[in-house]
């Protein structure tokens, strides 16, 4: 590749970058409103300051926090990062007169944002009790910068960098390497391939290349080069994309002999880093109080020149503030350039190395070694602002993780997104690199698949960390969740679908968060510290969602996206993957390094949840489930909501299929034997290497999961077909694998399946649904209600044997079955009138009319059905208790079902009468037993959509109570009102501020009046 045509393209694709950026803010201001750009993570709405001091070498510190009265002190999910320029707005919007300042962010917590301004508080002019908008400005230094560094890169003829540019554009091959001699470490720890990495970066001519997978030390690797260079005399340039990044370079190497600057705005420094940093330098330097001294006659001048009337003497003092700022400049520079030329090693972000900051002061040869960490997250123009300073670099990071954050889809597609990093290694190869194989953060069962699927199998886990539990921290005791380094909760079959935000952007998932906040629970039950936990997710709606539901229990817990979490760690970490739907849609999870990221922060225990079937249509997420299923504890979201309502599968169903079902059984019968023989206890715990033939081999374990899942199908019909049998008991042995298979085959076939026990002791046992409910009933039933035995055959009898074998019922064949029980009825009715011995016994009593009831799917709807002589149902999940149950002296629902009522339709049990029972019944007052109509006068309640006369239309009273405290909170935290139509909030000033503030003005006007000069009178003539 020619420098040339690499410059123009990136030059091309950067204004793409820049115009898609500047675009999306432009729109978001015009076009969104200020609730969709705080749900976008931009804006942070009506703030109140929270305090106010001067830090950070003069400058203003603010600290703005959500309102006081707000139940949640959280803030919203959101995108804001120390070092962000933000802009400061009045609650009238955010549009230029409305705007006070602009600030940098210095710290982003969950229930507050630090900004520092350059204004004076004066200037500034910000009210404690008034309310604020915070919105996220583009930043175009970054853009310039970029500009700039990729035009001198054009223009670069001879010096330092001439090598180093040869080499990465293809004009020249690595040199031969240096001779190096035994190198002695200050780092007596290191394991063998760090150690290598470290000679190998010290002896080569150009460049260096070390990759670092997670956990493996690359930070620790990079601070043993770095002073080993110091220690041959070189003088070091330390970068990397983010200040937290370079500030965690920097806390590093405090520790060793070298002498560390630190370049940057203090705003965006760490408080740790400010020592270090080059205006602490500066202000505790010889020359510091000169400066000062010439600052303050600058300002006495000034001063001086507003109140001076005469030209003469004000062009005088003007000339006498030009020199003294000349002044200022040299010996500023001056105490800079000797300050700078004392240090060792200086570290900054790429564009902080620009040459319209400090540099510029010095030589352009005047580093030895540029050492850029998290390379392969930084653009490549920005790499090349500081790698024109550099005769030699060495490269660290790992590009199998997220890519340079690149907004435009267009520029990203055309190679803005490709690092230098992974440019150089697919250019040069394995000749210029050097990767670390030992791991020290994560658990080997949570290492495997990561070393498997993006490392070649390389990595290994270090004895310290290699069978590490949550169970072996302090104060946390022994249950199956600490006990278990990988959980998978799989949520197919459950109703927990995916919803998406209003711009089909950000999406979340309801039922996933409530199993993750059950998860957490779970864990901190057991005493792991909710500071040890990290909730993450890769969309934004979906961290909203689970901090409503867990940060203000658990205030310590640290809930964040998947991009915001890279380079951190936890002991345990739970993630929810949201994508549930009927397309096997997954998004931006198909991006593959996103979810490295994701499983590799955790260190003891790692708890994944998602849909199964939905994941599975990716070939990447459908490893990570097999490797879960095979290797960790594996549970369904049935085991934790017990309200979740069963969807269909969209596995292959079971009408008509049973016999040819157990046909294929029969025929692998030989197969099975075979894999249950290979099946061996090393399974269930991976080895601590991934190497060679320990790999997993995925399309194996696929058929194996269809083989096992046959066979388990086949117990289960089995089990259906056999009347005598109440319940079925799997053993103990079933692996995790298995037992989820059996929670989903159960809940296919209607049948009731539940889990008990821990660990190893956890079995299965699948009951009757049906069965079940009679017991139910008949306990609750007065003894004299006890329905007697049918004499003759029912026709629904049929019905209901066709409900226990089908899942699901399409049209037609509700049609068939329709029309043969109306063939059915007809007969019967001719019976009866022929005997009237039938006739008589079919008067009999009502009330066994409700005792049998099963379950048939149609479509995507859910019925059930009684099947006595009348049709108990519900449509579209929403159930009703009957309206004629106190007339037919049915006893009440059981506890816990109080709200629901059900629709008995008259004797004409067919579909039509269903539809006009239900509509029927949609009449009458929703609440109990109340047969109040509502169709002219009704309430609907908008919690739970259902009609309720005046009498019990309040929701407090018809069991939605909870659900209007929840929205009059939220209303009341985004309308700032106690109750509709109250007002706003009075922001009117107290009187004694007001006082305050007059006698202040009034002091000012005297003062200014006592100032002000008679003109003298002209003389008379």
């Amino acid at each position: 590749m020619e420098v040339e045509s690499f410059v123009s393209k990136s030059l091309e694709l950067l204004r793409e970058e820049r115009e898609a950026e500047l675009a999306e803010t432009r729109s978001l201001q015009e076009n969104a409103s200020l609730k969709d750009l705080q749900r976008k993570g931009v804006c942070l709405l009506k703030l109140h300051v929270a305090s106010e001091r001067t830090s950070l070498y003069g400058r203003l510190l603010v600290v703005f926090e959500p309102r006081k009265h707000v139940a949640s002190s959280t803030l919203p999910s959101n995108s804001f990062s120390p070092g962000d320029i933000v802009g400061v707005y009045d609650t009238a919007g955010i549009s230029a007169a409305s705007q006070l300042g602009t600030g940098v962010v210095t710290r982003v917590t969950q229930s507050a944002v630090s900004v520092a301004f350059d204004e004076s508080h004066d200037g500034l002019g910000l009210d404690g009790e008034a309310l604020y908008n915070l919105l996220k400005l583009a930043n175009d230094v970054t853009y310039k910068r970029l500009k700039n560094a990729l035009t001198a890169l054009n223009n670069y003829r001879a010096g330092v960098a001439s090598s180093l540019i040869n080499l990465f554009f293809g004009s020249s091959q690595p040199g031969t390497p240096l001779q190096s001699s035994d190198v002695e470490f200050f780092n007596p720890d290191l394991d063998e391939s760090q150690r290598e990495a470290v000679s190998f970066a010290l002896s080569q001519r150009e460049v260096a290349i070390i990759h670092g997978p997670p956990g493996t030390g690359k930070t620790t690797t990079v601070v043993e080069i770095i002073l080993q260079a110091v220690r041959r005399g070189l003088k070091v340039l330390c970068c990397a994309p983010s200040n937290v990044a370079v500030d965690n370079l920097l806390e590093r190497l405090v520790g060793g002999k070298a002498r560390v600057l630190r370049l940057g705005h203090p705003a965006r420094l760490l408080e740790a880093a400010h020592k270090h940093s080059l205006e602490a330098a500066l202000a505790h330097g010889d020359g510091a109080s000169i400066v000062a001294d010439i600052r303050s006659d600058i300002d006495k001048a000034l001063a001086k020149m507003k109140r001076v009337r005469d030209k003469g003497e004000r062009s005088q003092l003007r000339a006498e503030v030009r020199e003294l700022r000349r002044e200022l400049a040299g010996r500023e520079e001056a105490a800079m350039r000797q300050t700078l030329k004392g240090a060792d090693v200086m570290l900054a972000t790429n564009t902080g190395a620009s040459d319209d900051g400090p540099l510029k002061v010095l030589p352009a040869e005047h580093f030895d070694l540029l050492v850029i960490d998290e390379c392969g997250q930084a653009l490549e123009g920005s790499c090349w602002i500081p790698l024109l300073r550099a005769r030699r670099c060495v490269l660290a990071g790992d590009h199998q993780q997220l890519p340079p954050v690149v907004k435009s889809p267009a520029a990203a597609s055309k190679g803005l997104g490709l690092s230098l990093m992974e440019r150089l290694i697919q250019a040069l190869g394995g000749g210029v690199v050097r990767m670390l194989t030992v791991q020290y953060r994560m658990n080997a069962g949570i290492m495997c698949w990561a070393s498997e699927q993006m490392y070649q199998g390389r990595l290994s886990a270090h004895g310290s960390v290699e069978g590490h539990l949550l169970r072996d921290l302090a104060g946390v005791s022994s249950a199956e969740e600490t006990d278990t380094p990988l959980f998978l909760i799989d949520t197919a079959g459950c109703g927990l679908c995916e919803m998406e935000a209003a711009d089909e952007q950000s999406r979340g998932n309801e039922g996933e968060a409530d199993v993750v906040a059950m998860h957490v629970e779970a864990l901190t039950k057991a005493g792991v510290k909710a500071r040890d936990i990290a909730v993450i997710a890769p969309y934004n709606l979906q961290v909203e969602l689970l901090r409503q539901r867990l940060s203000q229990k658990h205030p310590e817990l640290e809930i964040k996206s998947v991009d915001g979490f890279q380079g951190r760690e936890k002991e345990a970490v739970v993630l929810s993957l949201v994508r549930s739907n009927r397309k096997g849609e997954v998004g931006f999870l198909a991006e593959d390094r996103r979810i490295n990221v994701a499983v590799t922060r955790a260190r003891r225990h790692l708890a994944v949840v998602c849909d199964s079937q939905t994941v599975r249509h990716h070939a990447f997420l459908r490893s990570l489930v097999d490797y879960l299923a095979e290797h960790g504890e594996v549970r369904t979201a049935f085991e934790y909501l017990e309200h979740a309502v069963p969807q269909n599968y969209s596995r292959d169903q079971e009408t008509g299929r049973n016999k040819e079902a157990r046909t294929q059984g029969k025929k692998r019968e030989t197969e099975r034997r075979k894999v249950s023989e290979k099946r061996s206890p090393a399974v269930d715990r991976p080895p601590a290497s991934c190497t060679g033939s320990d790999r997993v081999s995925h399309p194996t374990l696929e058929g194996q999961t269809k083989v096992r899942e046959e066979e388990l199908k086949e117990q289960l019909l089995g089990f259906m077909e056999d009347p005598e049998r109440s319940r079925l008991d799997f053993p103990a042995s079933l692996s995790a694998r298995d037992r989820l298979l059996v929670h989903q085959i159960a809940e296919e076939l209607g049948l009731s399946h539940k889990s008990a026990g821990t660990g190893r002791e956890r079995r299965i046992t699948v009951t009757r649904a049906t069965h079940k409910e009679k017991e139910e009933e008949e306990e609750e039933a007065p003894a004299e209600v006890t329905p007697p035995e049918p004499p003759q055959a029912d026709p629904e009898e049929h019905l209901q044997e066709e409900t226990r074998a089908a899942i699901q019922v399409d049209l037609k064949t509700l049609h068939l079955e329709r029309m043969k029980r109306e063939q059915a009825k007809r007969e019967e009715k001719a019976k009866q009138r022929k005997d009237p011995e039938v006739a008589a016994q079919s008067k009999t009593c009502k009330k066994a009319k409700h005792a049998n009831k099963g379950n048939l799917f149609i479509g995507s709807e859910l019925f059930w059905t009684g099947m006595g002589c009348k049709l108990c149902s519900f449509i579209d999940l929403e159930v009703m208790w009957c309206n004629e149950l106190e007339a037919n002296d049915v006893s009440p629902p059981p506890q816990g079902k109080s709200s629901i009522k059900t629709v008995v339709p008259p004797d004409e049990d067919d579909f039509d009468t269903l539809i006009d029972a239900v509509v029927k019944a949609e009449s009458v007052c929703g609440f109990g037993k109340c047969k109040a109509g509502v169709q002219t006068l009704g309430q609907l309640c908008p919690f739970c959509n259902r009609l309720y006369c005046l009498s019990h239309h309040i929701p407090e009273v018809h069991g939605c109570g909870g659900q209007a405290k929840a929205e009059t909170r939220r209303r009341i935290s985004r309308e700032g009102v106690l109750y509709a139509g109250s007002g706003p909030k009075d922001k009117s000033m107290e009187p004694s501020k007001k006082a305050y503030l007059q006698r202040k003005l009034d002091s000012k006007l005297k003062d200014l009046a006592n100032q002000r000069k008679t003109k003298p009178r002209e003389k008379e003539q």
